[in-house]
């Protein structure tokens, strides 16, 4: 078997759970001391891991996108300023080296959505500092950072609860 320093994980699909298996592998490599910073584009309102990362050293969560869904055929110019204003910091943190785990949460929409381009994505992932560890998430996931990744998952949905008209709730869905 080949050790690595640092590899790329992706989490795609349309069931749930991408952004909560990301949040297990930061607070995992936190437990080992690790730097741990979670970008989440797209994302504006208070979802509870915010909350928790306020108490947990070495994790921290920024968000860049707002409390409306993004039109996907038409984004509002203001979801492309904070998705580039998210890939700034990203941008920030990769030539500062100031993560060994960098989750770029819903970065796969962000791509599809067209908010960011997927060159800068996977030119981001040959210019990562050694041992900077890289999660991806989102749904629609472009084939060229599927064949760029090293581990990727499919959260397949079976059936979800939304089906029965259970919304969201608070401390389980955000």
């Amino acid at each position: 078997m080949v050790y690595h320093k640092s590899t790329v994980q992706l989490y795609t699909g349309n069931g749930k759970g991408k952004t909560t298996a990301s949040i297990g592998a930061a607070l995992r490599a936190v437990g080992h001391g690790k730097r741990v910073v979670i970008i989440q584009f797209m994302k504006g309102r208070m979802y509870g891991e915010l909350y928790a990362a306020e108490k947990i050293d070495g994790l921290s969560i920024e968000q860049y996108g707002r409390d409306e869904f993004v039109n996907p055929e038409k984004p509002d110019p203001v979801d492309i300023e904070l998705a580039k204003r998210g890939w700034a910091r990203v941008e920030e943190l990769v030539e500062k080296g100031e993560a060994d785990l960098l989750i770029l949460d819903e970065i796969n929409v962000a791509v599809a959505f067209g908010l960011l381009t997927v060159e800068c994505v996977l030119d981001l992932i040959d210019r990562r500092p050694e041992g900077m560890e890289l999660i991806l998430t989102g749904r629609y996931a472009p084939g060229e950072l599927i064949d760029r990744a090293d581990t990727v998952t499919e959260m397949k949905e079976i059936k979800h609860h939304y089906q029965k008209g259970i919304e969201s709730r608070k401390g389980i869905e955000y």
